[in-house]
């Protein structure tokens, strides 16, 4: 702009030199001091003075362009500056990661892990099942809590108290020990109890116990002591737990599809009477029932009953009155054992004999828990006492109120006490 104004000076020479000086002093001052310069020979030093005054001129005149400018510029600025905010905000949304697949389409399972580390810490254990737990990035950790919500059909706060009291029960039990370490009266449990795997073509296996109620040879025996009781059984279970191999799991399963880390439960009841209850039985099954039912959820597939008296119908009818729908579609009453092997045809040769297979006797080929043969005074009096009451009650035929033989019964299987929901 000082460029242009100097140009069109020259034709304003007709106006004073005051009124140009008032108007455009900045201009004045440099025309001036240049005739000056031509029209007088002043000293060196004073020329370099006028032109150290002329310079601050065409500075202010620049400034002044500059600050001229200055709102237009400070339009724009507040918008600049307002932009890097927005992105900072958003920054730190677009770093988070994704949550897995099974978290975010299931808030529940995604809230049971949020209290979690709560859960350990009240409980004072983190194991279950042989898997230590960890967080929603590990498998086999985010199939144990589906088990436990699926088991409370989705409830958070029920799935935390199971979870919960499961945890402080292993802590307490130390059920692993009890599998591994620990040994049994052969007498007491002797043919009880068995565990077996079939594999399938594609690799797949397939876990089995078997629990044979049948071979009981003395009910006080092998019920009166409920803690021993239910200590063998749980010594069973863990060992099928163990073969399920949960702690190896690579993929989470389907909250509401198939779940490979489930087993198949066959009880057998020949030669068992449900005709009445021992108060032995009672209590150990009442027992059993408690413990399964909080520390092993949703590990059972489905559930054969075999060799069934015809008289017990009335009690499966009972149980669908006393139980979901999803516990009683896994139960399968059979009353001949040597058609159980038709329900598994990939396997059927697998299976022993005497339930319809190809393989030996569960004696010669299943694994049980640790037995051993402890004294048999105590056995030997219990059952000499046993005869003694069988001898008499035969002496008295006569009498139409003779007592008969103490049944023996399925310490799993009891309608009065949410019967057969000891693994759900």
């Amino acid at each position: 702009m000082s460029v242009t104004m100097a140009d069109q000076q020259p034709e304003k020479t007709t106006a004073p030199a005051s009124d140009v000086a008032d108007s455009q002093p900045a201009v004045v001052s440099n025309t001036d001091t240049r005739k000056e310069t031509t029209e007088t020979a002043e000293p060196q030093s004073e020329d370099k003075t006028a032109t150290t005054t002329a310079q601050p001129a065409v500075e202010t005149t620049a400034t002044q362009s500059g600050t001229a400018e200055t709102p237009a510029e400070a339009d724009k600025a507040p918008a600049e500056v307002q932009q890097p905010p927005q992105a900072e905000e958003e920054k730190p949304v677009a770093q988070q990661p994704e949550q897995p697949a099974y978290l975010a389409k299931n808030p529940a399972l995604s809230q049971f892990f949020e209290r979690l580390p709560a859960i350990v810490s009240s409980s004072g254990h983190a194991e279950m099942w042989s898997v230590p737990l960890k967080d929603s990035n590990d498998a086999p950790t985010v199939n144990v809590l589906i088990k436990f919500l699926r088991a409370n059909e989705g409830n958070v706060k029920l799935a935390e108290e199971q979870l919960t009291k499961a945890l402080k029960w292993r802590k307490e039990t130390n059920p692993s020990a009890l599998a591994e370490s620990t040994s049994y009266s052969a007498t007491k449990f002797g043919g009880l109890g068995y565990l077996t795997t079939y594999k399938e073509a594609n690799g797949a296996e397939t876990v089995v116990t078997w629990n044979i109620y049948g071979g009981v040879k003395d009910i006080n025996t092998t019920f009166g002591d409920m803690n021993e009781f239910v200590k063998w059984r749980v010594a069973l279970m863990e060992l099928a737990v163990k073969e399920l191999k949960m702690a190896e799991a690579t993929s989470v399963i389907d909250y509401d599809g198939e779940d490979p880390y489930q087993m198949i439960q066959v009880h057998d009841y020949q030669n068992v009477s449900f005709l009445r209850l021992n108060p032995a039985i009672k209590a150990a099954t009442k027992k059993t029932i408690e413990v399964f039912t909080t520390a092993y959820p949703e590990l059972l597939r489905e559930k054969f009953f075999v060799n069934v008296p015809a008289i017990m119908g009335w009690m499966f009818a009972a149980m669908k009155v006393f139980l979901s729908k999803n516990t009683t579609r896994k139960f399968h009453p059979i009353s001949n054992g040597a058609n159980l092997a038709r329900e598994f045809p990939s396997l059927k040769d697998q299976f022993p004999k005497v339930y319809g297979g190809s393989a030996p006797a569960l004696q010669e080929g299943a694994r049980t828990v640790s037995l051993i043969q402890d004294e048999s005074a105590p056995a030997a009096t219990e059952q000499s006492k046993e005869q003694a009451n069988k001898e008499e009650a035969a002496q008295e035929e006569s009498k139409p109120e003779s007592a008969p033989e103490q049944p023996k019964a399925d310490p799993d299987v009891i309608v009065q006490e949410a019967p057969a929901a000891d693994a759900k």
